[in-house]
């Protein structure tokens, strides 16, 4: 999973990049500060992990991980080349999902590129550049679909859909918040707009904000209204805090959060709401010589999970021996777990379950 942190020059995103990856990626008050992406892989938190490590004393865990991609801050007229322009959009191009940084907190030290805290306003001009690009890019594949329809006239569906795609998106509405069926949605994938790309707003809020009320922050409330229309996602996070975070042991980590009256930091709820947004879950393999956790889409098949470990795997596949997670933590070992027939033995039409422990059989 590679995520793009992206937002408005000086509203916490390199300070938030720096704390998700500890990659101490520059953070200064002036505009253009990031110019080359700067690239952090982190690991995701999961406590099962943990707990099959202690059952099989590996020689390796290997958790998921998730690439955070730190993208410069754009301004207006970023998509006729303002400011870092097509670097900018080209680099958003790459990655599978966007977390937009907003900024929700007032601080007269810290300037803004337009002179006011007002999130909705940089909403709207970080995504007026990217549609302003999207009509670019969708007018091109109109133009090739309508010459190519003199020899196929299947495509007329299509390009009705884009040119009505077009008209949302010269109103100002982003590609993903427009209504579509599921043939629609395969074909404006084909586009790869940047606007039809996933999108968590992370709401950069002052300390006492975030471990208060959130919902006494205007300017959150701002934000979750248009997360909510376009069906995106909004979270509270406090740049600052989470900066204190990485610094600390996992211990005292937690204990900070406890007295915050805090449940969950920043970066393991922007990772639960980007796996959920997504649609990705995790399966699990244990044994002696490692205990991983293997990234999937929800509603893959068998042999297509077992294909993530090797090509092999899927292409010889010829079943998998399953227990869920709770099953085999409920018994103690697999052995005990075998013995009252937990251990499933599933064909290639089985759906892996999120927590799903798996050993793959096949033969090439």
């Amino acid at each position: 999973m590679k995520l793009g942190i992206v937002g408005l020059p000086n509203v916490g995103k390199s300070t938030l990049f720096n704390a998700l990856t500890n990659a101490g990626a520059q953070a200064a008050n002036y505009a253009f500060c990031t110019i080359e992406p700067n690239v952090g892989v982190v690991a995701v938190p999961d406590k099962r992990l943990d707990a099959l490590a202690k059952m099989y004393s590996p020689d390796k865990v290997t958790p998921a991980t998730i690439e955070f991609v730190d993208i410069a801050g754009l301004v207006k007229g970023a998509s006729k080349g303002e400011g870092l322009g097509n670097k900018f959009l080209s680099h958003i191009r790459e990655v599978d999902a966007i977390v937009h940084v907003v900024r929700c907190f007032e601080n007269d030290d810290i300037m803004h590129v337009d002179g006011s805290v007002d999130p909705v306003r940089d909403i709207e001009t970080i995504n007026m550049e990217l549609i302003l690009s999207d009509l670019e890019v969708l007018q091109r594949r109109i133009d090739r679909d309508t010459k190519a329809m003199k020899g196929d006239k299947s495509l007329g569906a299509n390009i009705a859909f884009f040119n009505r795609v077009k008209d949302e998106l010269n109103a100002g509405v982003c590609a993903r918040a427009v209504e579509m069926n599921d043939d629609e949605k395969e074909a404006l994938d084909s586009v790869a707009l940047l606007t039809s790309k996933p999108v968590i707003y992370a709401c950069n809020m002052s300390e006492d904000d975030f471990a208060g009320d959130i919902n006494t922050n205007k300017f959150y409330l701002s934000v979750k209204e248009i997360a909510d229309k376009e069906g995106s996602r909004a979270l509270p996070v406090c740049a600052e805090l989470e900066a204190q975070l990485a610094e600390l042991e996992p211990d005292e980590r937690e204990m900070f959060l406890s007295e915050l009256g805090i449940t969950q930091s920043g970066l393991d709820n922007l990772i639960e709401k980007s796996s959920d947004l997504l649609g990705l879950m995790s399966y699990l393999t244990a044994g002696k010589p490692e205990v991983r956790a293997w990234t999937i889409k929800k509603g893959t098949k068998a042999p297509q999970a077992a294909g993530k470990i090797h090509s092999d795997f899927e292409r010889g596949f010829i079943r998998a021996e399953v227990i869920s997670f709770d099953d085999l933590m409920a018994n103690g070992s697999m052995a005990a777990a075998k013995e009252k027939g937990l251990v499933r033995s599933e064909g290639k039409e089985y759906v892996m379950q999120d927590g799903d422990i798996v050993l793959f059989r096949f033969n090439v």
